[in-house]
Formats: C-alpha cells, structure tokens, sequence
C-alpha cells in the first residue's frame, strides 16, 4: 500500500469516527432534553394572565426525581382520565385543608394572598387534601374557564400525575410569577 492510500485510508477512518462521535452526542443530548426538560404550547385561558393562550414553556422535568410539587409551584399534570396535559397552579399538599369563601381562597384557615390571579372562583366546602395528592388550580378562576382541582371530576390529583414543573415561557419570554412569602 502507497503512503497516499495509507493517508486516504486513516483520513476516512477518523472522518467516520468524527461522525460516529457526533451521532453519539446527538443521542446523548436527545436523551437529555427528552427525559429532563420539555417544551409545551399552552391552550386555552385557564392560566391567564400568567400564562396565555399560544405561550411556548419550558417544562423542568428533572426536579421531579429530587423534591415533591409545593405550594405556588405551576406544574404540567398528565391525568389518565383527561387524556391530555394540563398547565395548573399548585395551592395545597397533602394534609392541607382549601376552602373558598366569597371568591377568597383559604388554605388551613389562612387567605391566600394571590397576585396573579384573574377573576372570582365561585365557593367550595372545605376539603382536606389526602396523603399523596395535590390541590391545583389555574390563575385564572372565572366560573367555567379552568379544569382543576375545584371541579368534582377532577379534584385533588395524585402527586405521580404530574409530569414537570414550569420553568419558564419560551415564546413570549417571561418569568412565572411566585405567590408572596409573607412568613
């Protein structure tokens, strides 16, 4: 074999490596975007005026394998009976009591202070949040315009439905607004 041949021969070696190597970080990074982040397009006003119909999100669905949903957090729900994705407002955990009274949502007794929050929720009975579940709730809490936990056919949804947590809106960008810390 010429020196030329050997040449052509180890240059297309590494040329297919190079391409080997780069498939394979593809692949990597693929796996890391799927399984760890999302993206979501929001559909329909139940979110409003944090989130709004069209928003592109990036979902964090690593934060799952680390710590539970808590108060405030806005989350991406997969309910079997729904057969679609839901974007809620998380409101309670587990042991918690909800009640809505005149339009004003109250958790263990206490009036939530909720900036973002558009409209008036019609009243509920004080419910107790089970072991396992959580209370959520779109910001936008005009009769009719959320499914959420407040809705008999929803209630409280299992803490293993929910399938990430909002880290940001893509498309316009934006923040997500937090509830105030008032301790």
């Amino acid at each position: 074999m010429t020196e030329q041949a050997s040449s052509t021969v180890v240059r297309k070696k590494s040329e297919l490596w190079g391409w080997i190597r780069f498939l394979l970080v593809l692949a990597l990074v693929y796996l890391i975007v799927n399984n760890l982040t999302g993206l979501m397009r929001v559909s329909g006003q139940s979110m409003e005026p944090t989130l709004q119909h069209g928003d592109i999100l990036l979902i964090n669905k690593a934060s799952l394998f680390v710590d539970k949903p808590k108060y405030g957090d806005v989350v991406v729900v997969e309910e079997e009976s729904l057969g679609y994705k839901i974007v809620k407002r998380v409101i309670a955990v587990e042991g918690d009591t909800v009640a809505i009274v005149d339009g004003v949502t109250f958790v263990n007794g206490e009036q939530l202070v909720e900036l973002y929050t558009y409209g008036k929720s019609e009243d509920m009975e004080e419910l107790t949040v089970g072991a396992g579940q959580l209370f959520v709730v779109g910001d936008n809490r005009t009769l009719g315009e959320s499914l959420d936990s407040r809705s008999p056919s929803l209630g409280p949804i299992a803490i293993g439905d929910v399938k990430g947590y909002v880290a940001a809106s893509l498309w316009p960008m934006h923040g997500i607004a937090k509830p105030l810390d008032l301790n």
